[in-house]
C-alpha cells in the first residue's frame, strides 16, 4: 500500500541522509496548496521516530509569515497587493533564516518557533508557539512555496491572470516577489538537505483542494473569519504564477517527485 510505495522510501532517504551527515537534516516539503503536506509531514514524523528512532521538529512557512501590521506597512510603503498573506515578501525571512540556522546549529539553543492563525490572519501570542528544547534529527519544513526559484525577468512580462492584469498592471509586486525569492528566500532554500515535491495534475486542482478545505474549515473554526467560494477564487490568483512555475522547474530540481492523482491520492514516486 502507501507506506510501502511512498513513506517508507521517502523516510529511508531521510535517514540515509542524516546517518551519512550526522547532523540536523533539514527536508523541505513543498507543492502546491491544499496538497496534504502536514498529513504526509506527521506520518513521516511517525515513522522516522518508531521504525529509526529519529526525532523530527515539523513547521510550515506558513507560520512565518509577517504579522498584520507589518504587511499593512508593506501594503502602504511597495503595494497594495502585498496585505495579502502567501507570497514571497509577506514572510519574516529574517526569523525564518535565524531559526533553520539554529535547528542546524551545533550550538543548538532553546527555542520557540512561531505559529499563525489563519482564520485570524495574524501571528499567535508568543505562549502559544512550539517550543523546541531538545536539538531534532530532523527537521520537515514544509509550505506551498518552499523550494521555489526565481522566474526570469522576460517571464515577469504578461499577466497570468485577472488579478495581474487589473491589480498589478504595472508589475511592481509580482517584480518585488521574484526580487525576494533570488535574495532572501534562496539563502533560506540553500539550506535544504533533500527537497520533495508534491505534484498535482494542474493548478486547477489546487484551488478544487483549496475549496475543500476552506469547507472543512467552515466547520471547525466555529465563527471565525473563513472565505466564500469567490474569495477562495480571488486568494488563489496570488498564489497562481509561483504554483504554474514550480510545477515546471521543480520536478528537475527536487530530491524526490510524488505526483498526485486527480482524486487526491498519491500515484507515483520519482527520485531524482
Amino acid at each position: 500500500g502507501q507506506l510501502e510505495r511512498f513513506y517508507l522510501p521517502v523516510s529511508k532517504l531521510i535517514k540515509d541522509e542524516h546517518i551519512k551527515k550526522k547532523v540536523t537534516q533539514v527536508i523541505g516539503l513543498t507543492g502546491g496548496q491544499g496538497t496534504g503536506k502536514s498529513t504526509i509531514s506527521n506520518i513521516l514524523k511517525i515513522i522516522l521516530k518508531d521504525a529509526f528512532n529519529l526525532k523530527t521538529v515539523i513547521f510550515s512557512i506558513d507560520d512565518f509569515y509577517k504579522t498584520y501590521q507589518e504587511r499593512k506597512k508593506m501594503s502602504k510603503k511597495i503595494d497594495k497587493l502585498f496585505i495579502t498573506r502567501g507570497v514571497p515578501g509577506t514572510h519574516d525571512t529574517k526569523m525564518l533564516l535565524q531559526c533553520i540556522k539554529n535547528l542546524k546549529n551545533k550550538n543548538f539553543k532553546n527555542m520557540n518557533i512561531p505559529k499563525f492563525d489563519k482564520s485570524t490572519d495574524d501571528r499567535l501570542q508568543k505562549k502559544k508557539w512550539l517550543k523546541v528544547k531538545k536539538k531534532p534529527n530532523i527537521v520537515i519544513f514544509e509550505g506551498w512555496c518552499v523550494g521555489a526559484i526565481a522566474q526570469e525577468n522576460k517571464d515577469l512580462k504578461f499577466p497570468i491572470n485577472k488579478l495581474e492584469k487589473q491589480k498589478d498592471n504595472k508589475k511592481v509586486w509580482r517584480k518585488k516577489v521574484n526580487f525576494e525569492l533570488k535574495k532572501d528566500y534562496k539563502k533560506i532554500f540553500n539550506l535544504i538537505d533533500k527537497l520533495i515535491f508534491l505534484k498535482v495534475p494542474s493548478f486547477k486542482y489546487v484551488l478544487k483542494w483549496r475549496l475543500l478545505q476552506e469547507k472543512k474549515l467552515r466547520i471547525t473554526s466555529k465563527g471565525n473569519k473563513t472565505m466564500s467560494n469567490k474569495q477562495i477564487e480571488n486568494f488563489i490568483m496570488y498564489y497562481e504564477r509561483l504554483t504554474k512555475h514550480m510545477l515546471k522547474t521543480l520536478p528537475k530540481k527536487a530530491d524526490a517527485v510524488i505526483s498526485i492523482d486527480k482524486k487526491h491520492r498519491l500515484k507515483s514516486i520519482k527520485f531524482n
